[in-house]
């Protein structure tokens, strides 16, 4: 990061962290593909809710970047890519600053979405917001207290497919809840990875997360019944005859999903960094794989 001027454009991009937005991109493709099926597809709906998607994961990171910064949870020991402000590139107060703002222009596009799908659509906006920024902040931090998983399942699988299913269908359609159940799974494996990655760092800094809490060997096992669950959804969609077999095409990446485990069992420290990123592209494939075959 030296390279890297505080304070400068390329200091707000490593506080963005780009390579996590395919955790918003996905469950977006996957819940227009929803609307698309039963006729509801709007094409200014589906482009909002993913800029919406887009800014509350930025303002997130922003806000994960200062609050385990101030928590004394990342230091010159993280194993992890460059965070901000514990890289002297961005201060805690414009970091502030930038979580306001992403906000700000996110409650924006809710605002347009609720004139399209009413006012649920404010308070689903609104939870998403708190939610992130109680992800690593407030007085119970979820991240802190075990509780993460749990925030990305929901959030980033049923919240958001749904979500976007809602905003452009105007009613939640059946398949939507069944495809939200891997990406969540997904994204969450994202969470598992870092977690797996840090737990030495995280039990030191009190961050009580499920692997800090269960011990390694439990984040290898939540990893695989990730996966598990991920690809035994579609097959499950298909049996149940509401969608064709071209909604099996997420398969496809299945031994992709098997190398990426065999990572997270067998490798330590640094060397996760390659299989998170790993997992958040796999998450973005299998999202686009399973949005195609539900729309096919």
């Amino acid at each position: 990061m030296s390279e890297v001027a505080a304070g400068s454009i390329g200091a707000w991009m490593v506080a963005a962290r780009p390579a996590t937005l395919t955790a918003a991109f996905a469950p977006v493709a996957v819940g227009t593909a929803c609307a698309w099926r039963v006729g509801g597809f709007r094409w200014d709906a589906a482009l909002a809710a993913l800029l919406g998607a887009f800014l509350i994961q930025i303002a997130t990171n922003f806000a994960n970047d200062m609050f385990d910064f101030e928590k004394g949870a990342d230091t010159e020991e993280r194993l992890g890519p460059t965070r901000a402000a514990q890289a002297g590139l961005l201060s805690v107060a414009q970091l502030r600053r930038g979580i306001i703002v992403s906000f700000a222009l996110a409650l924006g596009t809710g605002l347009y979405l609720s004139w399209i799908a009413g006012p649920a659509v404010v308070v689903i906006g609104l939870a998403s917001m708190a939610a992130g920024l109680a992800y690593t902040g407030g007085p119970f931090p979820l991240a802190y207290n075990g509780l993460g998983d749990v925030f990305v399942m929901v959030f980033f699988g049923f919240v958001a497919v749904c979500g976007t299913a809602f905003v452009q269908a105007l009613y939640v359609p059946e398949i939507a809840w069944l495809a939200s159940i891997p990406i969540g799974a997904l994204a969450t494996g994202i969470l598992v990875v870092n977690n797996v990655r840090d737990f030495e760092g995280d039990r030191r800094a009190g961050k009580r997360t499920l692997v800090v809490r269960f011990g390694r060997s439990s984040g290898v096992r939540e990893y695989a019944l990730l996966l598990l669950v991920s690809y035994a959804t579609p097959i499950v969609l298909y049996i149940l005859g509401w969608s064709s077999t071209w909604v099996c095409l997420p398969l496809l990446t299945l031994p992709w999903a098997l190398r990426l485990f065999r990572s997270v069992m067998n490798d330590r420290g640094v060397a996760l960094n390659q299989t998170l990123a790993g997992t958040a592209k796999l998450l973005s494939v299998f999202g686009v794989l399973l949005g195609i075959g539900i729309v096919v």
